[in-house]
């Protein structure tokens, strides 16, 4: 026990902070679609054919437009990808409502690449996945080092007063309330970083082969883009394939021979983007393949299901406030043990005993 108590402590106060940071920004972008505040943010979704394909032509004709997230029920705005980091919001009529030349000029797209990346890329995402795993490790261990204590038990939502000891108890008692749904965080999120750990998680579902083979996406080779897309064709054909199905994102070619994707969210999809795909042919427009999400390997379909349990993007208000109550435990319990690992460390007893033979 011992052991393990230093070993608590001590990652606790390595990488305690980097999960408080992520508690509070993937709390804050629980919220992101009720702060962003642009006009027509708030308006109903119009996923009828005829609209999507006039602003999909409307809005991919202008200068550097290379993709779109469409509008969903939650968020009334397309968000036009216009280069590396530029992109514009656009009503679902095609009016631009919003620009931006870098992410730093979006409060949620900052937010977002921190709580992914650290701001550093695959790098960042290596740095998260290891703090998910550390996270793992802190809910397990806690809740064995809290079993020695739990006749001690008080409900606090904050310490008594920042004491050393105070702190300690409140971090003991509040972390035990938390870790279910700590684990629930901790598990989803990484799940989408470190696939290896994901296919261990979802291994019960079905043969770790199979449901690896179908998270990846096929490789299609076409011809180059070298005029605009025939895109009524396209959306016509994903609607004919997917008649219940809602548009969510055209993709053109990051590179020469790659094809045009268009992802859509069939009704029984948990993935707010989905996962059913199309993949056409850039200078022909001749489709290449398309993907059934439903028809995925259950392993597959169970590993898509992290992602709007850990972001919120199911389960109604509840379920939000659930997650919100996660992040800002995971916020709190990572910061003050940051604070008294650093701060407000015990005296070495040698120290105290020549203090109290001084004081004599």
């Amino acid at each position: 026990m011992k052991t393990l108590d230093t070993l608590h402590r001590w990652t606790g106060g390595l990488i305690g902070l980097v999960l408080a940071l992520l508690g509070l920004s993937g709390t804050i972008l629980l919220y992101e679609h009720l702060w962003i505040g642009l006009p027509h943010s708030s308006d109903p979704l119009r996923g009828d054919l005829a609209t999507v394909t006039a602003t999909t032509e409307k809005l991919m004709a202008l200068p550097g437009a290379q993709g779109i997230i469409y509008a969903d029920e939650r968020f009334g705005l397309h968000q036009l990808r216009l280069g590396k980091d530029a992109g514009a919001y656009a009503s679902q009529s095609g009016e631009i409502v919003a620009r931006w030349g870098s992410q730093w000029e979006r409060p949620e797209l900052w937010i977002f690449d921190f709580h992914h990346h650290l701001f550093a890329g695959d790098s960042g995402e290596w740095v998260i996945g290891i703090a998910g795993l550390c996270g793992l490790f802190f809910v397990i261990s806690g809740v064995i080092l809290w079993w020695r204590t739990r006749k001690t038990f008080q409900l606090r939502l904050w310490p008594k007063r920042m004491s050393r000891p105070s702190i300690v108890m409140h971090h003991r008692d509040l972390g035990i309330i938390a870790a279910p749904l700590l684990l629930i965080s901790v598990v989803t999120g990484t799940m989408m970083i470190f696939r290896p750990f994901a296919l261990g998680v979802v291994a019960p579902f079905g043969p770790v082969a199979e449901t690896a083979k179908a998270l990846e996406s096929p490789k299609y080779k076409g011809g180059p883009l070298t005029r605009m897309p025939d895109y009524p064709a396209m959306l016509a054909e994903a609607r004919r394939r997917f008649p219940d199905a809602e548009f969510r994102i055209l993709s053109l070619p990051r590179k020469r021979g790659d094809p045009i994707a268009l992802r859509l969210r069939q009704q029984a999809e948990w993935l707010p983007n989905g996962r059913s795909t199309l993949w056409f042919d850039a200078e022909t427009g001749r489709l290449l393949g398309a993907r059934d999400a439903l028809a995925m390997a259950p392993g597959a379909q169970a590993f898509n299901m992290a992602f709007p349990i850990h972001a919120s993007k199911v389960g109604g208000w509840a379920w939000r406030i659930a997650m919100t109550l996660s992040g800002v435990a995971m916020t709190m319990l990572g910061s003050l043990a940051v604070w008294t690992f650093w701060f407000r460390r015990p005296k070495p007893a040698k120290r105290v005993a020549k203090k109290a033979a001084l004081a004599t």
